[in-house]
């Protein structure tokens, strides 16, 4: 667990820098989950650490895999410097934590939904999973383990997420895209949905 730990952090700070912060995070039941921070400019990035050392496991398994399986962590960026964004480690490790405490299996077009908004006085208390693969590369691990994805968080106001859950994750991408909005901000509001 710790060697591949090891080489999702080297792998974070060769595509994002060297980390400004760290916390961990642990809930009763779970392994670690710290939450990287990396300042790029006016951006800054928020990446677990900790998901990815067990294998995501189906729910519906009698026996988990301890070896194959999808293995992931999570990126949120955000403008610098709008909203006390810091606030989002813990909710950033719960949500890192749920494949332990939930049996999920988290993967893009997936909605996570935290119940409480991702910072104080945010209009979002949920996240859409996107594709991997942009700013962090997988992380290939030997066989037969599955590779490490770094899957990008998008934050999703109340009405984005019920939207989405209508009309897929595809439709609401494509609407952000079509109204050139702007993801990374902290402060946005929801993109018109009629």
């Amino acid at each position: 667990m710790g060697e591949i730990l090891d080489l999702v952090e080297a792998r974070l700070r060769t595509a994002l820098g060297e980390p400004d912060a760290r916390a961990d995070v642990t809930f009763l039941g779970t392994d670690r989950i710290e939450v990287l921070r990396f300042v790029d400019g006016d951006v800054v990035r928020y990446a677990t650490l900790g998901m990815s050392a067990q294998p995501m496991a189906d729910p519906t398994s009698p026996l988990a895999d301890p070896v194959k399986g999808p293995r992931a962590e999570l990126v949120l960026s955000v403008r610098v410097g709008l909203a006390d964004t810091d606030q989002v480690l813990r909710p950033l490790a719960v949500l890192a934590a749920s494949p332990q405490v939930e049996g999920l299996i988290v993967t893009p077009g997936a909605s996570l939904d935290l119940g409480q908004p991702l910072w104080t006085g945010a209009s979002f208390s949920s996240v859409l999973v996107a594709e991997p693969g942009g700013l962090v590369e997988d992380l290939e691990l030997d066989a037969p383990m599955d590779p490490v994805r770094f899957l990008p968080l998008l934050p999703m106001t109340h009405n984005e997420a019920a939207w989405k859950r209508v009309k897929g994750a595809q439709e609401l991408q494509e609407r952000w895209l079509s109204h050139g909005t702007d993801l990374r901000d902290p402060l946005r509001a929801s993109v018109p949905l009629d």
